[in-house]
């Protein structure tokens, strides 16, 4: 029986992470008794310079925290705010759990759509808005709700649409 272990191709971590990615990278590590538990930590402070993390980016993360890159990636594609692929300058997340979807997530979820010309999982032309589903944002009392960068709405109604995506100009 072969066994087969998981090795972290080794990088040059500056070429691909900046000095101050890097040392808040420590930073976070020495709050967890094992550096693994920094992997989310990380992925954020990476995905703050250009709103994705790409590959090159979490192989850097496994060589600082000395863990396999198959556990960062794992850890990457788990938490749906982790993007793996580029997004726009906005990240517009519609609620589509049940509590929303009673109160008309799905009436909203379209208009969404046809305000941007654009479908779930797209990003406008000008890279400006992405739109995505989430299955719960935690703001059921308050449904249908939205997420926008960091910003929760609810209820948001569908005429209140254009005057939302103004303020992310």
């Amino acid at each position: 029986m072969k066994i087969v272990t998981d090795k972290t191709p080794k990088v040059d971590v500056a070429s691909i992470l900046t000095e101050a990615e890097i040392h808040d990278i420590h930073e976070f590590m020495h709050h967890y008794p094992q550096s693994r538990a920094a992997s989310l930590d990380a992925l954020k402070i990476v995905q703050r310079r250009n709103g994705w993390v790409d590959d090159a980016q979490v192989n850097a993360i496994a060589n600082i925290l000395k863990i396999p890159v198959t556990d960062v990636e794992g850890v990457a594609t788990f938490y749906n705010r982790i993007y793996r692929s580029p997004v726009g300058r906005h990240v517009i997340l519609v609620c589509d759990s049940i509590g929303c979807y009673l109160v008309g997530a799905e009436n909203l979820g379209q208009a969404f759509e046809r305000t941007l010309g654009i479908s779930f999982g797209q990003t406008t032309p000008d890279n400006r808005f992405t739109l995505l589903p989430i299955c719960c944002l935690g703001n059921c009392d308050k449904g249908p709700a939205v997420l926008i960068d960091e910003d929760t709405y609810g209820p948001v109604q569908i005429e209140e649409i254009a005057e939302l995506l103004e303020q992310y100009a």
